[in-house]
Formats: structure tokens, C-alpha cells, sequence
């Protein structure tokens, strides 16, 4: 790397990456877009276009033929199969993007290759990067918990064709989209130790191409002795999203949703900090100084809370509870 300059290439240029990272990667003085690899290739020439970078179709042959410090791996996540192993190997710093895997077995073959190369990893749990997060995080440090009751109420993502509706390639919601508020519960209050879940496909039968379910509910159980549950829907197809994160405590609740409260009024108070680094910020700003301290969900850490979700899909499947392995 040349003084500051950082750069960096993308496997994957759908909504994620050009509407949010590139975007804000955009505005980091020394950040450069050296390659864009999509299977679709015209939405590599429009990303190129917008942010510069040479466009491939084929990630192997990016990797072979490009020089650069980074790359991030916005995939669906039954596509996650060996850019981030090559890359690391390759001794690329490398930002990946939620849901990481499909498999507990490809999650761990990933972390060892991350492991043995000792480059940075960043996962894009963007909501621990909130002032919110942080705030509700120090509220907690020193507060016993009761409960956690969090949901998330939504639509259907895409058309008939997309791949977010097919199980074996979304994993369902709570996998693919709320394991934003899985992770940020397990940020806030602590390890989960062992799930308990059931699933239901009972108002959506009749959507095209649909297999994954309209209703999942998570019973979880934490490392220093809470409870919670998290409900997921995806029957709202015709708008009006819902969604947040209650951690019941003595006498109160710690409401993190949209805003940051606690009732009843005049329980407690807590102030939010200023802004940080956004998680774009972040990952450079560890990679220019090898300050991982900044980092606040890598690899390994992400694959917490993908065990967490695969869990709640085995238990499912099995009608049994699922032990968390990882520690």
C-alpha cells in the first residue's frame, strides 16, 4: 500500500454495494475502486461508471489479475463460497457482507483461512455503529436483564424471480434480513447460549415462488441467564414495516428501535454520544493503522450470530432446541 491510498474491489454490485458502501467508501480522501466483479455484467459497467474500477464477471480471474489491499464480498448467501478464502490468502483485508454463509462448515472454513492469513475482517452489521448502539450498550453494562422482546414485520423482497423468497438460498428472513436485530441483541446483552424456534408458511401459499416461511418466532437463551424471543413476518406485502428491540430490567425497559428510550418516563435517563466512524470509516481506518479495536463485528464474531439464525432454522426443522458452539 502507498501511504494512504487504499484499494479496493467488489464481488457483487447489486443495492448493497453501490447504494450504501461504495457510496461512503466514495468520501474517504485515498480510497480507490480498482475492480467491480458481478455476474451480471451490466450492473458492473453502471457501478464502474458511477465509481470507477474494472469491470469482470468472474471473481477468479479479478483476484489473478488485480493489485489491491481490500475486497468486499456482497453476495446472497448461498454464494459465499471461495472469494473471501482466496482473498485472504491473497492477504486482502476483507469486508463481508450479512448473511455470510449458508453453512456452519463453510462459515468455519472461511474463518480458518481469515485466522491463518491474520488480515482484518469486517462484517456489515452496520447497526452496532449507531450512536443508539452505543449508548444502550454502556446503559446495560452494569443492569441485569430480565427479557429481550424483539420483532420484525415486513414484506416480501424482489420479484417472482429473486432469490430472497427460495429457503435454500435466503435461509427466510430471520436469517437473511433480521439477523440485523439477532446481532444487535447478541451486541447489547450478551452471548446466546441455545434457541428454541417454530415456523409457519400459512397466509403466503399463494405467492409465486415463495418457499420460505410468513412467521418465525425464536425463543432464546443468553449466557448470563436471560431469556428472550424475536418474531419475524414477511406478511406485510403490502407495507407497514415494524420492527424493535425491548430489554426489559428492573423496574424498566430499554426500547431500541428507530429511537433510543426508556419507560416509564423518568426511570432512568441516557444521553446518545456523538457520532462515530460509520463501519466504511471503520474498516479503512484499521486497515491504514492496524487498529482493529475499531472493528466492531468480525468475522468470527458474525459467525455467532450466524449460528444463532442456522440454529433457529435447525430447530425448526427438528423440533428440538439448538446449542450455541462457538465461544
Amino acid at each position: 500500500m502507498m501511504g494512504d491510498r487504499v484499494r479496493v474491489g467488489f464481488v457483487g454490485t447489486g443495492g448493497i454495494a453501490t447504494g450504501f458502501h461504495m457510496k461512503q467508501l466514495k468520501e474517504i480522501e485515498g480510497v480507490e475502486f480498482a475492480a467491480l466483479c458481478d455476474t451480471r455484467r451490466e450492473r458492473a459497467e453502471e457501478a464502474s461508471r458511477q465509481f470507477g474500477g474494472r469491470v469482470y464477471t468472474d471473481h477468479h480471474e479479478m483476484l489473478d489479475s488485480e493489485e489491491m489491499e481490500a475486497l468486499y464480498v456482497c453476495l446472497p448467501p448461498d454464494m459465499h463460497t471461495d472469494a473471501e478464502i482466496i482473498a485472504a490468502q491473497k492477504g486482502l483485508h476483507l469486508f463481508v457482507e450479512k448473511p455470510i454463509v449458508m453453512t456452519m462448515e463453510k462459515g468455519k472454513e472461511i474463518w480458518r483461512a481469515i485466522k491463518k492469513a491474520k488480515v482484518i475482517s469486517c462484517v456489515g452489521y452496520q447497526m452496532r455503529y449507531m450512536p443508539a448502539a452505543s449508548a444502550a450498550k454502556q446503559f446495560l453494562a452494569d443492569r441485569p436483564v430480565a427479557l429481550v422482546a424483539a420483532h420484525r414485520f415486513g414484506g416480501i423482497a424482489g420479484g417472482p424471480e429473486h432469490w430472497w423468497r427460495v429457503w435454500e438460498r435466503s435461509g427466510g428472513m430471520l436469517h437473511e434480513q433480521a439477523t440485523h436485530q439477532v446481532d444487535i441483541i447478541r451486541y447489547l446483552v450478551g452471548d446466546i447460549t441455545r434457541v428454541c424456534a417454530r415456523y409457519s408458511l400459512n397466509v403466503l401459499k399463494d405467492v409465486e415462488n415463495l418457499d420460505i416461511p410468513d412467521a418465525q418466532a425464536m425463543v432464546m437463551e443468553f449466557k448470563n441467564g436471560a431469556t428472550g424471543y424475536f418474531a419475524a413476518s414477511c406478511a406485510l406485502t403490502k407495507g407497514g414495516y415494524s420492527g424493535g428491540v425491548d430489554i426489559v430490567l428492573r423496574d424498566m425497559i430499554l426500547r431500541f428501535g428507530q429511537e433510543l428510550t426508556v419507560v416509564p418516563e423518568g426511570a432512568a435517563s441516557i444521553k446518545l454520544p456523538a457520532p462515530g466512524m460509520n463501519i466504511d470509516q471503520a474498516f479503512i481506518y484499521a486497515i491504514r493503522t492496524g487498529d482493529r479495536s475499531v472493528i466492531k463485528s468480525d468475522y468470527y464474531d458474525a459467525l455467532k450470530t450466524t449460528e444463532v439464525t442456522l440454529g433457529a432454522n435447525k430447530s425448526a426443522e427438528t423440533g428440538r432446541p439448538v446449542r450455541m458452539t462457538l465461544r
